[in-house]
């Protein structure tokens, strides 16, 4: 059985097969896309900017005051990451992002976005019920914390810094990175050592 493919794997295979035989995609552009999306945007990225927030004091103001020049410090930028805000969760303030009119989303530090960004009921529901949309995603917060939600749009995208856990003092970048979820970087988790 190891050596067989899933149902959906056995279907990407053979329709870029298909595409590949008849002329109509290019295999290499085809491995430049998946190089692309593994490797230079993504989650990973935006744990990257977290982490060197929570390590460097001098870095998060940077970040908090420029956020796309701060993101461009560590390369990452490009279509979707031009016009970007961070907004910084604290123990009495936390920040939600949601496109309400389509799914703008900071690409270079998130990559794709997720499904239920772009759905209508998360859409709706993150401006008029924050508190039910985050305990939809196991997110509980006191009443004494201030929900914050931030429209993104094409014009300014948002990367919600979260709080960094108890317990993570020296702790390498690499592992704080590690433990820091795309969720958690659109305000919909919390992040925990």
């Amino acid at each position: 059985m190891s050596g067989e493919l899933r149902p959906v794997d056995a279907r990407v295979r053979a329709l870029e097969s298909i595409l590949v035989e008849k002329g109509l995609v290019d295999p290499a552009a085809l491995d430049e896309i998946v190089e692309t999306y593994q490797h230079r945007v993504g989650p990973r990225n935006g744990a990257h900017v977290v982490a060197r927030a929570w390590t460097d004091p001098a870095y998060a103001a940077r970040l908090a005051d420029d956020a796309t020049a701060a993101v461009a410090e560590l390369g990452y930028g490009g279509r979707g990451g031009e016009h970007l805000a961070a907004v910084f969760n604290s123990a009495t303030e936390h920040h939600l992002v949601v496109c309400t009119l389509c799914s703008c989303y900071p690409w270079p530090v998130l990559g794709l976005p997720p499904v239920w960004y772009k759905s209508p009921a998360y859409r709706s529901r993150a401006v008029l019920d924050p508190r039910g949309v985050l305990a939809d995603f196991g997110t509980e917060l006191g009443d004494d914390v201030a929900i914050r939600v931030h429209d993104s749009t094409s014009e300014l995208r948002y990367l919600v810094v979260p709080q960094r856990p108890a317990g993570t003092d020296g702790w390498s970048a690499d592992d704080l990175a590690a433990i820091v979820s795309r969720d958690a970087m659109v305000g919909t988790r919390l992040v925990s050592a």
